[in-house]
């Protein structure tokens, strides 16, 4: 049987080990849940459980509050981060669409040209 790794958003490692791999004491982790910054994944009996991605996460949190920024700062930080992630990934998905409605416009014959694509000029008669 073959063995598939978890990917990077599989909630696998204890507190202890997560606080080990970010640099920073559990009970910071503790509060960052609690806060909402970083939401741990829970077991069956409450344990917390972090992915790889919170990690990275974490280390992030870690980095902003190093420099000065305070938890809502953060947080903040996180959120518009976040948005602009799901932001760029529509884009990602539009200019897909586009691209193909674009090459299927390409193979239809006999469609109107694109107003960009003309040139009008307008004549007027003199003496009226």
């Amino acid at each position: 049987m073959d063995f598939t790794p978890p990917g990077p958003e599989a909630k696998v490692f204890v507190i202890s080990v997560a606080a080990e791999l970010s640099g920073l004491h559990p009970q910071t982790l503790r509060t960052y849940d609690r806060l909402g910054i970083v939401e741990a994944g829970r077991t069956g009996g409450g344990g917390r459980r972090y992915s790889l991605r919170d990690i990275e996460l974490l280390r992030t949190v870690a980095r902003l509050t190093a420099e000065g920024l305070g938890l809502e700062g953060v947080k903040r930080v996180i959120e518009l981060e976040n948005q602009v992630a799901a932001l760029q990934e529509k884009v990602a998905e539009l200019q897909a669409e586009l691209a193909t409605a674009h090459q299927a416009l390409g193979t239809v014959q006999n469609l109107p040209v694109l107003a960009a694509q003309t040139h009008l000029m307008l004549w007027r008669r003199s003496g009226r």
